[in-house]
């Protein structure tokens, strides 16, 4: 049997010029990380990331303290495969066009700043999300969600069809994360999402597998964050 580790990217600054850029936080997360592995005599055979700059940004983190303690670690492949759903396109999407999302959108721009912001946020988000699940008709160029699952369903089937009794380690985001735990489960589509919500930032989720078999092994583990203010989601 070989292990699959699946990291979620550092914190990252959203709706910025140089947005999925790791903040202060999301830094000091990934090198948590690669501290507790490297004291953990943790190693691995392969390493991949999705495309997307809190991915590499993470792993380039983690690369830098494996390498300054003299450690292997290996070069990382980019895959887009492991790359987040498009949260911009479904929101732009289905908020326009659906009554019950024009007023959690209103009600979210009504908490701006506040401390309701967040929560009117997900609220908003979610709801546009069930439209996404359930595959209703969204705009060209959405990636819609049959795609989204037939491209991370073939990421996976990439690293299942390798040699066995390897250790990959690929970074990537909550959306890819919580399809992979979905899939291994054989559960139903609306546990992606629920599961998703529940990702922290920089936390680890395991799998054991094989040519033939995809079994969870460990979910959103986050031993490495021993600081409580580096226990974030977003």
């Amino acid at each position: 049997m070989s292990t699959l580790t699946l990291i979620r990217h550092g914190q990252a600054r959203s709706f910025q010029r140089e947005e999925g850029v790791l903040t202060p936080t999301g830094e000091a997360q990934a090198a948590r990380l690669a501290h507790y592995w490297l004291r953990q005599g943790v190693a691995f055979d392969e390493v991949y990331t999705g495309s997307l700059v809190r991915h590499t940004g993470t792993e380039q983190v983690v690369a830098q303290c494996f390498r300054e303690a003299g450690a292997h670690w290996p070069q990382a492949i980019i895959d887009p495969a492991w790359d987040e759903y498009d949260v911009a396109g479904v929101l732009a999407c289905y908020v326009p066009r659906f009554s019950h999302l024009t007023a959690l959108a209103a009600a979210y721009e009504t908490a701006r700043g506040g401390p309701e912001e967040n929560r009117r946020f997900h609220r908003m988000l979610e709801a546009a999300m069930l439209c996404w699940l359930d595959d209703t008709p969204g705009l060209d160029g959405l990636e819609r969600w049959p795609a989204f699952r037939e491209r991370v369903s073939g990421a996976i089937a990439r690293v299942m069809a390798g040699p066995p009794g390897r250790r990959v380690a690929v970074f990537t985001s909550g959306g890819p994360i919580g399809f992979s735990v979905h899939l291994s489960l054989k559960a139903p589509a609306r546990s992606f999402l629920d599961v998703n919500w529940r990702i922290r930032n920089c936390s680890l989720t395991e799998f054991l597998f094989d040519r033939e078999r995809f079994a969870l092994e460990g979910f959103n583990s986050i031993a490495h964050l021993d600081d409580p203010p580096l226990r974030t989601f977003r």
